[in-house]
């Protein structure tokens, strides 16, 4: 008869076990235990990221009458859209534009503010798992909105739900109301007049402010700021949000410093109760000894 033998760890593992990804981290499996089909969740995830996908989607059209405003025409309205299709970006670039700026400028400008989205796509890389010929479709689909419903969720499955459903909801409305925009802003005449400017910086906040969880995130924020407004009058257009990215490493450099002076302080009262702790006991001992000659002459 056979030798019964134990199998080695992870060897014949329940498929409903944990899985690790590249760093380490355990993901939930793709089934939610006790519910194979994970209707209801699936449900919760689609209500979500459609709740995202047509609250953010809409504001396209704001971006539309600013973009057709700041000069620029139907066919690059729609083609900014469609090709570069990050908010934030988007309106900084009309913006700037608007304002009288340096095309150039006003691009780099545009290009650091996309840059964050790359670091998006490591997370969502590992996360998401999507096959190779799908990855370049879905890097077009990687900004905050489609992040933000991806990463919370518990499974594989419930984070590829959100990904898709939020980047196909947001991608389609955000191009449909951009033309809407752009056809609609002759119709409104001038735009300024309609305080349309204004919807770039309230959309942008809106997503940003949920972000600032930190004092250290929230300080770096409102240094951004004030570098801004600071060099606004004296700078031409998409110079300061340029200069406003100095902020981080100002305040990771004086938070640092502040560390360092921390631990050195630390540092100098640990050397200091050593110090003295060693000086007592000698004395302690010099007074004991001399206690023993003392005793010794009598």
């Amino acid at each position: 008869m056979a030798e019964q033998t134990t199998p080695p760890e992870g060897v014949g593992a329940s498929a409903d076990a944990p899985h690790r990804d590249a760093t380490g981290r355990g993901e939930q499996p793709d089934t939610v235990r006790g519910k194979p089909d994970g209707a209801e969740p699936d449900a919760a995830v689609v209500r979500d990221a459609l709740g995202v996908g047509i609250a953010v989607g809409l504001s396209g059209f704001a971006f539309g009458v600013t973009s057709a405003g700041s000069g620029l025409s139907l066919l690059q309205t729609c083609a900014l859209s469609l090709a570069v299709f990050t908010g934030a970006s988007q309106f900084a670039l009309v913006g700037a534009l608007a304002a009288g700026g340096n095309p150039y400028t006003a691009a780099a400008g545009a290009f650091f503010l996309g840059v964050r989205n790359s670091f998006y796509g490591l997370r969502l890389s590992q996360l998401l798992a999507l096959p190779r010929a799908l990855r370049p479709f879905a890097a077009q689909w990687v900004i905050d909105e489609t992040t933000a419903v991806t990463l919370p969720q518990p499974t594989r499955r419930a984070a590829r739900i959100g990904f898709a459903v939020t980047g196909l909801t947001l991608y389609v409305l955000w191009n449909l109301t951009t033309l809407l925009g752009a056809l609609g802003a002759e119709a409104l005449g001038d735009t300024n007049a309609w305080g349309l400017d204004a919807a770039s910086p309230a959309v942008f906040l809106a997503l940003l402010a949920p972000m600032l969880k930190s004092t250290t995130e929230r300080v770096t924020a409102a240094i951004a700021v004030l570098l801004v407004l600071g060099l606004l009058p004296v700078l031409p257009a998409g110079v300061p949000v340029l200069l406003s990215a100095l902020a981080a490493p100002a305040v990771l450099f004086l938070g640092g410093r502040g560390k360092g002076a921390g631990r050195g302080t630390a540092t100098t009262k640990d050397s200091t109760k050593g110090s003295t702790k060693g000086s007592t006991k000698k004395s302690t001992k010099s007074t004991k000894t001399s206690t023993e000659s003392t005793e010794k002459d009598r």
